[in-house]
């Protein structure tokens, strides 16, 4: 079924995706009365301002009053990345002006096909003469929309999980990210190695609200990031990740998987008022929910980009790790982390750290267990977690804990990856074991890294070299640092320096060679 799109041009209809209205001169309104429904059953949670569409439910139908004559506009808003703004949605045509009388009024607006799922925002905006007058309502397009409730199980658990969807049949297998040989190139799927047969479910009773799912997690099933894939007999698909972590260690080596930063870059709309549930979206948001599908088919914020190349890297040369969500490292305590690993390393985009998690690791690192840091902004805000949900803080060096105390370098910068530069390097004198077999020494180049960097403070350990570096990355006086320590007690420190890094680790050689040289140093 060939489906209309529709996009507005009235000005005003951004002030009411914000929750406001317009109006002119006497301050006259316009509209009354404005609620939206789908024209079919409701979707559970569906509301007099909110309305679930997906393919046995495709049009939204928008009901109002108009007090007088007046041209009406009708346009499609999706909310962004931390501008607490809405843009037109991309490729729209537009609705209006249309010229009605006083009354009552419908308009209907049936997304693409091709539309991602999320929630959007439909303003209707009334104008006559200089008077202007907005209301907005919520349409929900409906995906495969799955999430765990917890974010790690273990071998031989039972996990449940969630999915949302309108489908007749599911068909759920379970991957294993990270042994596949086939390159993932999109930001919206897990490609994985299958440890279970497809199942191909019957969800014809649960097509009007989520509905649970009891997953066997193998008991011989290694510890790592595992996700379910679930595809609709209409052509959408769902991932939802889970972290096997393991039942005792098996292996000297910890690795951190970024769940809470994974949560508090998720733009999914779970209260429906067409923003995403994060702080990201808008800054009076403070606490975010660990449960929520991720916004993008199910996969976690850059995923592809910042977390799967490490996994690739173990796959590929057999090395055995022990996997945890970050709020599994929490209920270590420290002593008992040190006697069961040497090193804990941080893969990925650690950016939100509880009292405990900085606590813990901070005290594994004074007992010399080493630290492996392989993003930038690691360990920058604090968050606090009660059940299923975490609270933002502050940023720990307000709070009188900077970050570079414990990783050696802390958050300088951000422009969203507008410039990426070689690092330089710069220590080959003072750690030539990190340059081995790269044929690099002082001076050479190699990559091209950036979207955020790290850069030593007053705050760093003493003793805390620079590896290589990145001048003015950002084309001014700021300068991307990597680093290394060694405390007191032992402990062996690597920063990368950059937010990628991790991530590019099989693209250029060199930083490949370089970074294995570190993990054998933090791993002798």
């Amino acid at each position: 079924m060939k489906r209309r799109r529709f996009i507005g041009v009235a000005a005003a209809a951004f002030a009411g995706a914000l929750g406001l209205a317009t109006r002119g001169a006497g301050a006259v309104r316009l509209l009354g009365g404005l609620r939206i429904g789908n024209g079919e059953r409701p979707f559970a949670g569906d509301r007099a301002l909110l309305t679930t569409l997906g393919p046995s439910r495709p049009t939204a139908r928008l009901r109002f009053a108009l007090l007088r004559r007046a041209l009406v506009y009708l346009e499609a808003l999706e909310t962004g990345h931390g501008s607490g703004s809405a843009q037109r949605v991309p490729g729209s045509q537009p609705l209006g002006p249309v010229a009605l009388g006083a009354g009552a009024h419908e308009l209907s607006w049936t997304p693409s096909q091709s539309l991602p799922a999320r929630t959007y925002i439909l303003s209707l905006t009334a104008r006559r003469g200089v008077v202007a007058d907005t209301a907005s309502a919520v349409a929900r397009v409906l995906g495969v929309d799955a999430a765990f409730g917890r974010r790690s199980a273990l071998p031989g658990e039972i996990a449940t999980l969630v999915v949302a969807t309108d489908a007749n049949r599911l068909t759920m297998q379970i991957l294993h990210s990270g042994p596949e040989t086939d390159e993932t190139w999109s930001d919206d799927e897990i490609k994985g190695v299958p440890v279970s047969d497809p199942v191909t479910l019957d969800w014809t009773a649960h097509g009007n609200g989520p509905a649970p799912i009891e997953i066997d997690v193998g008991a011989d099933w290694p510890s790592g990031v595992y996700a379910a894939r679930l595809d609709a007999d209409d052509g959408r698909v769902g991932f939802a990740p889970l972290v096997v972590r393991p039942a005792r260690p098996a292996s000297r080596v910890a690795v951190v998987i970024p769940t809470s930063t994974w949560a508090a870059y998720n733009f999914f709309d779970a209260d429906g008022d067409g923003w995403g549930d994060t702080w990201y979206a808008r800054w009076s948001k403070r606490r975010v929910d660990l449960t929520r599908p991720n916004l993008e088919r199910g996969v976690p914020h850059r995923y592809r980009s910042f977390d799967l190349a490490f996994q690739h890297w173990l796959a590929r040369t057999g090395t055995v790790v022990d996997m945890y969500a970050d709020e599994d490292i929490e209920a270590f305590a420290a002593h008992d982390l040190r006697s069961a690993y040497d090193l804990v390393a941080f893969p990925g985009h650690t950016e939100y750290a509880t009292t405990r998690l900085y606590t813990t690791i901070e005290t594994y690192r004074d007992l010399g267990g080493n630290l492996l840091f392989l993003s930038a902004n690691n360990f920058y805000r604090r968050v606090d977690r009660a059940d299923h949900t975490i609270t933002l803080i502050d940023t720990w060096r307000k709070l009188g804990r900077p970050e570079a105390a414990l990783c050696g370098a802390q958050y300088v910068g951000s422009d969203e990856g507008g410039f990426r530069e070689p690092f330089t390097v710069v220590g080959a004198d003072v750690a030539p074991w990190a340059f081995a077999g790269t044929g690099l020494d002082n001076g050479s180049t190699f990559g091209i890294f950036g979207i955020e960097f790290d850069a030593r403070s007053s705050h760093s350990p003493a003793e805390t070299y620079v590896l290589a570096n990145i001048p003015n990355l950002f084309g001014g006086p700021r300068t991307a640092e990597m680093t290394y320590y060694e405390s007191p007690g032992g402990a062996r420190v690597f920063s990368a320096g950059t937010l990628d890094f991790g991530g590019k680790i099989l693209i250029w050689p060199q930083a490949r060679t370089l970074f294995e040289n570190v993990w054998q140093r933090l791993t002798a």
